[in-house]
């Protein structure tokens, strides 16, 4: 996976690091606050009187998300909408609990529909591709569910009642997937159509080095479309990126880094649907492709008959002893 690092203004600092949430204003535009909820990001759009969510991060978090807003816009705030870039668990984990409390609809690309409407589970997450996500993939769920709030296809070309922003569909990750775009300062919501920290690596995980990134390989069905995807918000000529992975990055260099990226955007070396992308339509899922071999259940059955010889080596040794 290529990695390219953002140097000089890299990291989308608050001006003061330790204010507290409601005094938090980002340097590169102050109608734009980012939630962090464990490895995955939320984002607040707009001002008290028009805002959106984005993301609604993973389950658990809807609580920090509620106060989040509140302490940025005020008591008893809600929003136009929560827009979701799309509707993996770590992205709409909170999205029917907050709907449902806020009385607010939730917008998706209509390709996105079948994952919150019941109708579709993804396709299988693929930890053959390698990696720290992948390892990690093997807990996480890949299946759809049925939301109870009121759920709205996105439409037109921007979000409702926030004009300056333009959505985009930008598939590969998954069908579905959009990112957001606002042309007056370049900002750019990626979602997970691109990382800006290598969720690969373990170090990673810890220190989230700005880079830009693939999107998190093994939920990513469709890599054909997902450097078409590169490829189109690279045209954009974005200068600031806030993906749903990693720190937010500004500067001068960031346009440059990103079209550098997308030149040289390659898949991981294997992986299920590395060779051929999932297929999906209107109804959700169509087709995958067949599952590739898993080296980890031999890889760990081995390991096992080792400890186990190791063992009754020992308990042998001990009973001549004996």
């Amino acid at each position: 996976m290529q990695a390219y690092r953002v140097r000089g203004p890299a990291e989308w600092r608050p001006s003061r690091p330790g204010a507290p949430l409601r005094r938090r204003v980002f340097q590169y535009a102050d109608d734009v606050a980012r939630v962090p909820t464990g490895f995955v990001n939320a984002y607040l759009l707009g001002t008290a009187t028009q805002w959106v969510l984005v993301d609604s991060g993973i389950a658990g978090f809807a609580g920090l998300i509620r106060r989040a807003a509140e302490a940025r816009f005020g008591p008893d705030t809600r929003p136009a909408a929560i827009v979701l870039t799309h509707a993996h668990f770590d992205h709409a984990g909170n999205a029917d609990t907050l709907a449902l409390q806020w009385g607010t609809p939730i917008l998706a690309h209509p390709l996105e529909l079948p994952y919150v409407t019941g109708q579709s589970d993804y396709p299988p997450r693929d930890p053959t591709v390698g990696g720290a996500m992948a390892a990690m993939s093997r807990v996480f769920p890949s299946n759809g569910r049925a939301l109870a709030a009121e759920i709205f296809a996105l439409s037109g070309d921007t979000i409702p009642g926030m004009p300056e922003w333009q959505w985009l569909h930008t598939p590969g990750h998954t069908a579905g997937h959009v990112s957001l775009f606002r042309r007056r300062d370049g900002l750019l919501i990626a979602g997970d159509a691109l990382a800006t920290m290598n969720v690969d690596s373990w170090i990673e995980q810890v220190r989230r080095t700005p880079e830009v990134c693939n999107p998190p390989a093994p939920f990513t069905t469709d890599w054909p479309a997902a450097r078409r995807s590169v490829e189109a918000l690279a045209a954009l000529e974005p200068r600031a990126i806030a993906a749903g992975h990693g720190l937010p990055i500004a500067g001068p260099n960031v346009s440059e880094a990103l079209n550098q990226f997308a030149r040289d955007f390659a898949p991981p070396p294997h992986g299920r649907y590395v060779g051929a992308p999932a297929v999906a339509g209107a109804g959700g899922v169509e087709w995958v492709p067949p599952p590739v071999p898993d080296p980890l259940p031999r890889q760990a059955a081995g390991a096992a008959l080792v400890v186990a010889g190791i063992v009754g080596l020992a308990a042998a040794a001990r009973r001549r002893r004996l």
